[in-house]
């Protein structure tokens, strides 16, 4: 066995069906008596009677890569409401502004995921900032208590539901090759694509199967606390480059990228690809990637999200000016020539 560190994110879980009901609880459990509520429209009633009188009030402004003027809203109402709490309910729109107010504040932080995001489990935050979007990492950014409610995934919509999961199952497959990979994390992350390559297309076929929702679930959890743990590499870079750059939807673009990216490593991680593929019930790790993103009928190219030809080789520039480890060298040419198949819809 070599040598290894595992590091354990602190972090309170409750996993379960109905869920929400324990949220004045868990407020009360911080110490806070006015939380301000991170949530869209949708959920907005159901959540402020689960807070209780602990609720202060309702931001629901929260976008797509956590543009820092939204942050900037959001702190103002943090300070009318004399908030001493934050809620974060929804996908990673919701709870990214929810770290984003947590470094500047930090104010304890309850994330209740609706999505497959994975974010409420890691110390990492993406922020967007004239067009560019960069990452950092701390542990200020990282809720202190994350509830999964099963119950909040019933209206996710399949297609969704299939973006969201693929999303996810990037944390896992970056998490095998990472360079502070461990068996710790490599035993989760092969558990987590197993769960989720799974659970999807049952969840396509019917959205009403509880249990296929339970098991995508767990697997998203899986797959989060794998990229709180370890670094990320390629995949994660462009995505990051291609969202920020070019407004593009951030679970559909992951879905796009994962199976070019794989195809890059492929060589150079073969141990991650072997069980990448065992968890895919493929014999090709690049392959079976793509043949369930196909299965689950999510967009097939960067172009179909909106992102123009001429992007290609400035999303290539910008990804290669502060690159990620990865276990194969950035070739620029290389590079481009990923991005562009990612763009056209290239089979790998």
């Amino acid at each position: 066995m070599q040598s290894f560190v595992y590091t354990g994110l602190p972090a309170r879980v409750i996993f379960g069906h109905g869920t929400l009901a324990q949220l004045a609880g868990e407020i009360e459990r911080l110490g806070c008596r006015r939380a301000l509520l991170l949530v869209g429209e949708r959920l907005q009633d159901r959540v402020t009677v689960a807070a209780g009188g602990f609720a202060a009030g309702v931001f629901g402004e929260a976008v797509m890569h956590t543009p820092v003027a939204i942050t900037e809203r959001a702190l103002a109402a943090l300070g009318d409401l004399r908030a001493d709490g934050i809620v974060a309910v929804g996908g990673g729109s919701a709870i990214g502004l929810g770290k984003a107010l947590a470094l500047r504040t930090d104010l304890p932080q309850i994330a209740i995921p609706t999505t497959y995001a994975g974010s409420e489990m890691t110390p990492i935050l993406g922020q967007t900032e004239g067009g560019v979007k960069t990452t950092l990492r701390s542990p200020k950014v990282l809720p202190e208590v994350v509830l999964y409610d099963v119950e909040l995934t019933r209206s996710l919509p399949p297609g969704l539901s299939a973006t969201s999961g693929l999303n996810a199952i990037a944390h896992a497959v970056e998490a095998l090759y990472a360079q502070d990979r461990n068996p710790i994390t490599s035993l989760m992350a092969e558990d987590a694509i197993r769960a989720l390559a799974r659970a999807l297309p049952r969840l396509l076929a019917d959205p009403s199967d509880m249990e296929a929702r339970s098991d995508a679930l767990y697997g998203a959890w899986l797959c989060g606390v794998c990229l709180g743990a370890v670094g990320m590499a390629l995949h994660h870079k462009l995505c990051h480059t291609l969202g920020g750059t070019f407004d593009l939807p951030h679970a559909e673009t992951h879905a796009v990228v994962l199976p070019h990216a794989v195809a890059y490593n492929a060589a150079a991680a073969p141990d991650a690809m072997e069980r990448i593929a065992r968890a895919l019930g493929s014999d090709d790790a690049a392959r079976g990637l793509a043949d369930l993103s196909r299965r689950l009928g999510v967009p097939q190219s960067l172009r179909d999200l909106g992102m123009p030809q001429e992007g290609i080789a400035r999303a290539a520039d910008l990804a290669l000016r502060t690159p990620y480890w990865n276990p194969r060298p950035l070739d620029p040419a290389a590079i481009r020539d990923l991005i562009a198949r990612a763009w056209a819809g290239v089979q790998v």
